[in-house]
């Protein structure tokens, strides 16, 4: 419903809006850029373009490539 509500607003007025979320497939829907923090550093970023072909399993994929470890919180992964 916030979301909802919030994407509409965003829309209708055309804001600038900074969302933050743990829910992976949200941030891939939401939005014309994603980027993805890990204690308190950007570590991926993709434009809009790039976000089109990018699903959960990807996303989680690409943190274990550049941390090195999985992603364990459900949810992140369950969201």
């Amino acid at each position: 419903m916030i979301t909802n509500l919030t994407k509409e607003i965003v829309e209708r007025y055309r804001l600038t809006t900074l969302m933050v979320t743990h829910n992976m497939q949200q941030a891939i829907d939401l939005g014309n850029r994603l980027i993805m923090m890990d204690k308190g550093q950007i570590i991926f970023e993709v434009d809009e373009n790039e976000k089109k072909s990018l699903t959960v399993e990807k996303l989680l994929a690409e943190f274990q490539r550049i941390r090195g470890e999985q992603l364990v919180s459900d949810r992140a992964v369950l969201s």
